[in-house]
């Protein structure tokens, strides 16, 4: 390790040499660094969702609304269990984004393998866990009689895969933390070939296969997490990648006390966001279940067009928050601030686009989800009109919430999202429900995003985020 030692120490050291689809993310134009970043997560992130939707379809026409209930039902149990190692990773990228920002690839890889050692630990003790408590779990969420044994089949599965799935999601968090995107990307390619692909196969007993019904959907994607994680350890290794542990530099592995309470300690608030949004939705969801089935079935519809108009702000968010780490750690904060206000902008951009090309084409896009003679359509086309161009602000609040929980402030970031979805969101739902009727819901969505973006601008403006440290210098 003499070789990159000396790099810790100098700032003025050159950067190690790019490899391929990595990127310095500390020098360059800003805005044309941060798209080129963005958009291998943005395919990833959209890969990932047309995977999810490919097996529904697989599962729903092969074996009916029960099963598809059921997968329903185990994707909550695997959210909230999803939900903390995200913020695992999350902290884990900015610390080796940090590092590599003061050319310090070896604290860089005591960060990874300290949180590997963490993660796998994790998800072994998670999988014995769940795979015990699966029944009972289900119970918990009031699993439909219909669906129950379907869902414990399913859920057991997947419990099964948790070390690779989380290992894997760390590993593609890491990569983007040194400034490669491509790689994740090429991952949640061959996850979703083999995921995908194999889905049919496993549920139907086609050819060779064994035909294991919704288990076989599980196993499925237990095998596309095995093979994606094991090609990904190699892609590291054949490729040289920087983090790739050699020789003594394993025992990194092994976790390290300060680093796991940095990772947990900023992790946890950092996964938690997902929490709250979560049951923010589902109480949204109990509102609007009020207002009868075709209002439940347009917000179900515009829902779905809502999850791909996210999709830029979370791309985006990542890949501002990669490269504010990376120039943290360099020490160049009008980079920061830069990366902060350009990203906001790529972001209203994006978004913007989006939501006009919803305008010009709704009745098509939601004859994808409903009949175009449904009269839920004509609802879903009036939520869409109030509410959606909320996202801009979402995603203006998401990337600078990014920028400076790359900077360590996770605790008032988590405040302000609260603030946001239940005393703004939930709040004016909740009060101008008896004026206002459904639109009220609607409107709620612009409420809450506005009270999010002005706070989280202000605190991005005039707050001590500057001032927070990621981890405290060790000894």
């Amino acid at each position: 390790m003499a070789d990159i030692e000396p790099l810790a120490d100098d700032l003025t050291a050159k950067p190690p040499p790019m490899r391929q689809g990595q990127r310095d993310l500390t020098v360059g134009p800003i805005a044309a660094t941060l798209i080129a970043f963005a958009l291998p997560t943005l395919g990833a992130n959209v890969l990932q969702s047309l995977n999810g939707s490919i097996n529904a379809i697989w599962i729903g026409n092969f074996l009916g609304e029960a099963a598809l209930a059921a997968t329903s039902n185990a994707n909550i149990v695997m959210f909230l269990t999803f939900a903390a190692v995200f913020g695992l990773a999350m902290a884990t990228t900015i610390l080796i984004g940090q590092a590599m920002g003061r050319r310090d690839l070896d604290a860089a890889k005591r960060a990874l393998g300290t949180s590997a050692g963490l993660i796998v630990l994790v998800g072994i003790i998670t999988a014995i866990i769940g795979l015990l408590a699966t029944p009972a779990l289900l119970h918990a969420l009031a699993t439909p009689a219909a669906a129950f044994p379907l869902a414990v089949a399913y859920t057991r599965v997947i419990f099964l895969g948790l070390p690779f799935i989380f290992l894997n999601v760390l590993l593609s968090s890491a990569m983007r933390g040194v400034g490669d995107a491509m790689t994740p990307l090429k991952a949640m390619i061959l996850n979703v070939i083999i995921d995908a692909g194999l889905n049919p196969f496993l549920i139907r007993g086609w050819g060779p296969f064994p035909e294991m019904g919704i288990a076989g959907s599980a196993t499925a994607s237990l095998i596309a997490a095995i093979t994606t994680t094991i090609v990904l350890i190699a892609y590291i290794y054949a490729k040289r990648l920087p983090l790739a542990l050699r020789g003594a530099e394993m025992a990194y592995l092994k976790p390290n006390a300060a680093l796991a309470r940095t990772i947990v300690g900023k992790g946890l608030p950092m996964g938690f966001q997902m929490v709250v949004l979560s049951l923010g939705m589902l109480l949204m969801i109990g509102l609007v279940n009020r207002q009868g089935v075709d209002t439940t079935a347009a917000y179900g519809a515009i829902s779905q067009l809502w999850g791909y108009i996210q999709m830029p702000a979370l791309a985006i968010g990542a890949g501002a928050s990669a490269m504010a780490a990376q120039n943290i750690g360099a020490g160049k904060w009008d980079r920061v601030e830069r990366t902060a206000w350009a990203g906001s902008a790529i972001n209203v951009g994006m978004t913007g686009i989006l939501v006009l090309l919803i305008y010009l084409t709704d009745r098509p896009l939601l004859g994808l989800f409903l009949t175009l003679s449904s009269p839920a359509v004509p609802i879903a086309v009036h939520i869409h009109n109030l509410a959606s161009w909320s996202f801009l602000l979402f995603g203006v609040s998401m990337v600078l919430g990014s920028v400076m929980r790359a900077n360590g402030a996770v605790g008032i970031p988590l405040i302000i999202l609260i603030i946001a979805m239940f005393p703004a969101r939930l709040g004016f739902a909740y009060g101008f429900l008896p004026s206002l009727g459904a639109n009220a819901l609607w409107w709620a969505f612009p409420a809450g995003s506005a009270v999010s973006v002005v706070l989280t601008m202000l605190y991005f403006q005039y707050g001590g985020w500057r001032k927070v440290k990621m981890q405290e210098k060790q000894a």
